[in-house]
């Protein structure tokens, strides 16, 4: 039978269909295809809400100075250059800031990763007293912003002490800003970046995995480490790997702690929001500092440009990280409940 002749027998029955149940089928495929147009169009739209602002910064930052403000240029150069990302490359020192950034962010990514699985499986499985307690301070830990400890935590590394001991050995307390140590001690503490949310993340999926489990391996002779590392840890692989990329990229780009422990050390967080001033030093340098006595600044756009430049560059390799990593980052989400 061709292809024709076909498709003839099947449109005929379909309008004898059709015809059958007084219209109803035609309706309801009028009705399945419109709702399709607008779930398209809504997809879309967020997709480019999402995307746009991206797409800008990548125009911008080949445009050279004078497209900024040629109102004939919108998203194509007319004068295509790689200038900016020299300069903004630069201004960043972006290969010692690279390795730096991707130094600090794994460690601290393996540290909080390891901690808050064992601290969610623990809240997920066993019951001790103050459970509910211990696990209210970690929804705490989310909900209050760490903008409002930055105090204690500033005045609690500058003069850090055990229970006395340091002073007591020593006579005086000892300072941990500019070194990485707060965020090791913080991230093995659970008090880390955003440690609440993968310690409740976390325990959710533990929970939806049925108790039986466990329990099969107990009367197998498994003991409880052993029950952890050989049947619940390689069935959360997607949670962690899930939690791993929000660990690894909230550290990538936190400006917060960077700046409270980490001011000396080059970081692209903390490097992409110098380039400003930096530009500003480098044009009154190659123009003379003034011209008739009126110092010699950058425009609004050429800075916006440059930093934009910076920006991309900084989150080009969480992209590809996201590339590599997408299919293990949304089987996890399809599989992690809300279950209370």
């Amino acid at each position: 039978m061709s292809k024709s002749i076909a498709k003839k027998m099947k449109y005929h029955n379909f309008w004898e269909r059709n015809r059958m149940v007084g219209g109803y089928l035609l309706k309801k495929t009028i009705g399945d295809f419109i709702i399709k147009i607008c779930r398209f169009l809504m997809l879309f739209g967020m997709c480019f809400m999402i995307i746009q602002p991206i797409l800008n910064k990548i125009s911008v930052s080949f445009m050279e100075e004078g497209d900024l403000y040629n109102p004939m240029v919108i998203s194509v150069p007319e004068h295509f250059t790689v200038a900016n990302y020299v300069l903004a490359a630069d201004f960043m020192e972006y290969g010692l800031s690279m390795r730096n950034t991707f130094l600090i962010s794994l460690s601290i990514a393996i540290i909080q990763i390891i901690v808050c699985t064992l601290v969610g499986y623990g809240f997920a499985r066993f019951d001790f007293p103050l459970k509910k307690v211990l696990f209210m301070c970690v929804i705490l830990t989310i909900v209050i912003p760490p903008q409002t400890i930055s105090s204690s935590l500033h005045l609690h590394f500058a003069y850090f002490d055990v229970f006395g001991i340091i002073k007591a050995i020593t006579g005086n307390t000892i300072s941990l800003r500019g070194s990485v140590l707060p965020y090791y001690l913080m991230s093995m503490t659970c008090m880390g970046l955003k440690n609440g949310l993968y310690i409740f993340l976390i325990r959710q999926f533990f929970r939806n995995i049925p108790k039986e489990l466990e329990e099969a391996a107990y009367v197998d002779g498994c003991g409880t480490l052993r029950t952890f590392f050989k049947i619940m840890l390689p069935d959360a692989k997607p949670i962690i790997t899930s939690c791993f990329l929000f660990a690894f990229v909230w550290q990538w780009t936190d400006s917060f702690y960077s700046k409270l422990f980490l001011g000396n050390t080059s970081l692209l967080s903390i490097q992409v929001s110098r380039i400003g001033d930096r530009l500003g030093g480098y044009i009154s340098t190659i123009l003379g500092g003034s011209l008739g006595g009126t110092p010699i600044t950058p425009s609004a756009g050429y800075i916006n440009c440059i930093v934009s430049t910076g920006t991309l560059m900084v989150i080009v390799p969480l992209i590809i990280l996201y590339l590599f990593a997408q299919r293990g980052f949304v089987e996890s989400l399809s599989t992690t409940g809300i279950k209370m």
